[in-house]
């Protein structure tokens, strides 16, 4: 097993004292984030959230993993909804002192959730045709969204950690800390703005590799076309986490 170097809490504030609304976890995720022009990302953002960026450049990221053991608080997981592929399209945001996540687009391999997820967090949710499979030490991962009247929204990589790379938690202060280590997400509901907390252990990263075949997600949100070559590339093999029930700010 790789030696994990570990840093200290990576929370900025306390975790709610309420119990979360569901637990789940997360498997075989990749983070590839570009480095974007503030300008590109602003106008895409509801108003009432401030585009986080770190030396003026903002950041876009592509996050392929698998979920299972999704269940709510007091339930055991419903069959057929507890496991699934999920692809996320995501920026990062602020109100107030609360850095968080806002997703432009969220790709689910199971149509209940994506239901569920779009009317009880008003989540922006598809279903999608999806697979996560293992591939050698890797994931090789595909994902087709249609769309009526147009192409359809695909995705299609392989991806790894790189060979010997120790696990390592993000320290503070260092831009992998200020990209992934975030506790909240923003979203819209009824024509005002939500916050939903998380919390989870720090996330035990490695440096990757990846092969990006196809990625449609960000166009498909507006972003304009990005480089074959993400800026960074980090892999997550599991991550158990929390959520909590939408807050109105």
């Amino acid at each position: 097993m790789p030696e994990i170097v570990t840093a200290a809490s990576n929370r900025s504030w306390p975790a709610p004292a309420e119990p979360p609304m569901m637990e789940q976890s997360w498997h075989d995720l990749l983070f590839a984030h570009w480095a974007v022009p503030a300008e590109r990302l602003r106008p895409l953002l509801p108003e009432a959230l401030e585009l986080d960026t770190r030396e003026e450049t903002a950041w876009l990221a592509v996050t392929p993993f698998r979920m299972s053991g999704i269940r709510w608080r007091g339930l055991p997981p419903v069959p057929g909804t507890s496991a699934f592929p999920e692809l996320n399209l995501r920026t990062y945001v602020r109100v107030g002192e609360k850095p968080g996540v806002y997703f432009f687009s969220l790709d689910a391999g199971n149509p209940l959730a994506v239901a569920a997820a779009r009317l009880f967090l008003r989540l922006p949710y598809h279903w999608a045709t999806m697979t996560c499979e293992p591939f050698g030490v890797g994931t090789s991962y595909s994902s087709e969204r249609a769309v009526d009247g147009r192409d359809p929204v695909v995705f299609r990589a392989y991806y790894e950690p790189v060979e010997g790379e120790p696990v390592f938690t993000a320290i503070p202060g260092t831009l992998e800390h200020w990209l992934i280590e975030r506790y909240c997400l923003y979203t819209l509901r009824d024509g005002g703005l939500d916050r939903i907390e998380i919390d989870h252990e720090p996330w035990p990263l490695q440096r990757a590799h990846a092969r990006i075949e196809r990625n449609d997600v960000p166009a498909a949100a507006g972003v304009d076309v990005l480089p074959d070559s993400p800026d960074l590339l980090h892999f997550a093999r599991r991550l158990d986490v929390r959520v909590w029930h939408p807050e109105r700010l």
